[in-house]
Parts: C-alpha cells; sequence; structure tokens
C-alpha cells in the first residue's frame, strides 16, 4: 500500500514498552511494517507560539500536498503518449547519505528511509524561521508551477488549433500543405485559378462539364491536386471576370468552390509557425525514458488522409510532423523542471509531517521533549480497521476520553476543534502516496 501511518507516544519507559507491544502484535498479525522515523530536536520556544505553528504547519500541509497532486498531475500531461512511465518520473532525491546523494529514489522509500536535512532546514535554527523556509520554498515552486504551465496550455491550445487546420475534409482542412505553386496561375492580370471541391462520384460530369458552366473557361485547365474519402480537389483556370458567375453555376451542379488564393507569403508564415510549433512540442513532450524511434509520432495521426497528387516530393502536414518529431532525443525542460521540483515539492512536504508530528508531541505530551514517532505502512486496506483497533487498545491510557470517544461518536472532547474521528490517544498524522489517484 502507498499509505503510511506517523504516530508518536511519550518516550518514557512505560510507553517505550507500550510501542514494543504494538510492534509485536502488528507483526504477528501481519497488520503493518514499522519504523522509527527519526526526528531532530528543535528549539521549542514558548506553548503560545507551538500552538499557532500548530494552525500553521496544518494549512501548510494541505498546500504542500495539493501542489504535489498538481505537479503529478503537469507530469501526465506533459507525459501524455507514454502514461504508463509517469512513476518512473516522480521519485525523490536519495537521502543524505553520501552514496544515496546522486540517486534519485521512489517515494516510499524515501518516507521509510527519512532523514532531517540539516542543511536546507537547519534544526538549531527556531521553529518558525523552519517554516518560514519551508513556506517560502512552497510558495516559489507554485508561482513558477503556474507560470510553466500556463504558458504549457498556450502551447498545447495553439498545437490543437494547428491539428485542426491540418485534419478534417477537404472544405475545412489546411491547403497549405497540399498545393504548390506550379497549381495556379499567378500574377495574371485576367486570369485566375480556382480549386473545386468534386465529390467523387462526379468526377466523370466534372470533367465533361466545367468548361461549359460559364464562359471564358481555359479549356483543359483542370487537374485533380489531393483527394480524401469524400471528394477531390481539382483546379481550374479561368477569366477573372466570370468568376462569381461560375460560382453559381458550380454549386448547382455541386460543385464548390474552395475559398483559397495562392499566397507564398502566407503559406511560407504558415509553414514556419508549423514549424516552430512542431519544434516547442518536441521540447516540451520528449522524456529521457521513452526513445522516438524513427518515423513515428507522438502528433496524432490525421483522422482523414488528404493525398497529394502530381506532386509526391511535396510532405504533407504528418509528414513533416513525423519528421520533426524523430530529430534527436532527450528530456524537454518543462517535464525536466517538474521532476526537480516535484521531488523538492515532495521532500518538503515529508518535513513537514515530520514538524507536525514534533509540534502536535510536544504540546499532548508536554516538556521536556520526550516522544518516539513511528512509522507504520499498512499491509493492505483491509488491515486498517483492525490495526486502530490495536493501536486504540495499546495507547489507551494516553487518553481515556479520546479512547472512549472513538467507541462512541457522541462523547465531545472539550477544547478539541477536530472532528471525533481524527483524534486519537496518540498523536497521528495521515501520509497517502496515491498522487495520481
Amino acid at each position: 500500500m502507498s499509505e503510511f501511518w506517523l504516530i508518536s507516544a511519550p518516550g518514557d519507559k512505560e510507553n517505550l514498552q507500550a510501542l514494543e507491544r504494538m510492534n509485536n502484535v502488528t507483526s504477528k498479525s501481519n497488520l503493518s511494517h514499522n519504523t522509527k522515523f527519526a526526528i531532530p530536536d528543535f528549539k521549542v520556544g514558548t506553548l503560545d507560539s507551538l500552538v499557532g505553528l500548530s494552525d500553521e504547519l496544518g494549512k501548510l500541509d494541505t498546500f504542500a500536498e495539493s501542489l504535489i497532486k498538481r505537479m503529478a498531475q503537469s507530469v501526465v500531461e506533459v507525459m501524455e503518449d507514454s502514461k504508463g512511465k509517469v512513476h518512473e518520473n516522480l521519485l525523490a532525491n536519495g537521502g543524505l547519505k553520501e552514496k544515496m546523494k546522486c540517486l534519485k529514489i521512489d517515494l516510499t522509500s524515501f518516507v521509510t528511509h527519512f532523514e532531517w536535512d540539516m542543511a536546507k532546514y537547519p534544526a538549531k535554527q527556531p521553529l518558525v524561521s523552519v517554516v518560514d523556509t519551508l513556506a517560502k520554498q512552497l510558495a516559489q515552486i507554485e508561482t513558477d508551477l503556474k507560470s510553466r504551465t500556463a504558458a504549457y496550455s498556450v502551447l498545447k491550445a495553439n498545437l490543437e488549433n494547428l491539428e485542426k487546420k491540418s485534419t478534417g475534409n477537404l472544405f475545412t482542412r489546411t491547403l497549405s500543405d497540399i498545393v504548390s505553386k506550379e497549381d495556379f496561375v499567378l500574377d495574371s492580370e485576367y486570369l485566375i485559378t480556382l480549386l473545386v471541391i468534386v465529390p467523387k462520384s462526379s468526377y466523370v460530369q466534372w470533367q465533361k462539364t466545367y468548361e461549359s458552366l460559364s464562359d471564358m473557361v481555359v479549356p483543359r485547365s483542370t487537374k485533380l491536386i489531393a483527394e480524401d474519402n469524400e471528394g477531390g480537389l481539382f483546379t481550374v483556370t479561368l477569366f477573372r471576370k466570370v468568376i462569381e458567375d461560375f460560382k453559381v453555376k458550380a454549386k448547382e451542379n455541386k460543385f464548390i468552390v474552395r475559398e483559397f488564393y495562392y499566397d507564398e507569403k502566407e503559406i511560407k508564415r504558415e509553414r514556419e509557425e508549423m514549424t516552430r510549433l512542431l519544434s516547442d512540442k518536441k521540447q516540451q513532450y520528449q522524456t529521457s525514458c521513452v526513445a522516438l524511434k524513427k518515423g513515428s509520432a507522438t502528433y496524432r495521426d490525421h483522422k482523414v488522409k488528404v493525398t497529394p497528387l502530381g506532386n509526391p516530393a511535396r510532405p504533407t502536414a504528418g509528414q513533416i510532423d513525423r519528421d520533426r518529431e524523430s530529430e534527436g532525443e532527450g528530456e524537454g525542460p518543462l517535464l525536466r523542471w517538474l521532476k526537480v521540483n516535484f521531488s523538492e515539492a515532495f521532500i518538503a512536504w515529508i518535513h513537514i509531517k515530520a514538524l507536525r508530528v514534533f509540534v502536535e508531541s510536544v504540546l499532548r505530551y508536554g516538556l521536556p521533549v520526550n516522544f518516539q514517532a513511528v512509522l507504520l505502512q499498512p499491509h493492505k486496506k483491509s488491515a486498517t480497521k483492525r490495526l486502530r483497533e490495536v493501536l486504540n487498545s495499546v495507547f489507551r491510557h494516553l487518553d481515556e476520553v479520546a479512547a472512549a470517544s472513538i467507541l462512541d461518536a457522541s462523547v465531545e472532547i472539550p477544547g478539541l476543534q477536530l472532528s471525533n474521528q481524527d483524534y486519537f490517544p496518540y498523536v497521528y498524522f495521515h501520509i497517502d502516496l496515491s498522487l495520481l489517484d
């Protein structure tokens, strides 16, 4: 299970024996795996300051968990074509031991082998300063996350618009990757080339009638340059002054003139925009763990296949996409940023959990500071109820009223603001690593 219970009990002889009984029972009944959770000795300050910190840490805990879940979801979105590899990119730094510093380890291992980072969060500083450092760190990560995901959303929207322009039938899709300069009569004062969409069942009719649809149509000027599942795109050249008449007659025969005028500068601009967006997309989507095979595309295949005719050397939008996606491998900057900062935010979150245990233990058990924190990992969901019963039985003596209230929800604990189901005779905090659920 990816669920942990972080608890603490007083460190006197009686309660250390209670912890030992808990370990024996949970081990024999195969309820959980238990490990000591090391927390340094902090400067306590006043009890009033601890009460304030308790409230602040609760809010910071919620914020940190929300932040890492948003970051995990962002990794899913960036790796949309490699979702099976997401967990390989949600890792934490290996720890403080020299041989593990350069390693990235799974989140469960980090929690079970947790060590306080003295260099980043000095325990000799006042608790208020440590909490402030964590809060500022997480706030900065959130600010950066918002700006980066906003930029990513704009890129994604632009890519979706680009995809829409390159999909669909001949009535709606862009033609810039289909037509060429050679298909048109250009720079003529009198002549113009139109593009006409003809249903496949009417090809013969078009060939027989297009010259007579209007006066001044250039004979033998039609050419099929592309087709999809529904019809074909034909060129036809005629005099400019009969354009409107030709459109009317063509429509009467179910031939649709596509509004398109060849503009080399506009087509060049559109293709450059396509190149730029595909390049940006490649940078954001590429991952270090998924090699892009030559000729494969992360850009979704077009729903309607359009086949250019007469100029096979000219690539379609899909071909451009596939060629550019296969150029090089590596890790995109957005994914790289998410991986690094997810690790930082996750590590900060577990440090916040440790701080909460320390503060609540001092408030609950008093001074001098003397408690033992233990991390429990329930073996299975069905065992949690039995595990809770064992803990409540072992530590019932710490708070008889709280223990009774667990059995009787109608009993209220004076001065306690938490709901009864969240309060136990021992200090308890929940850690759930199911960040993508």
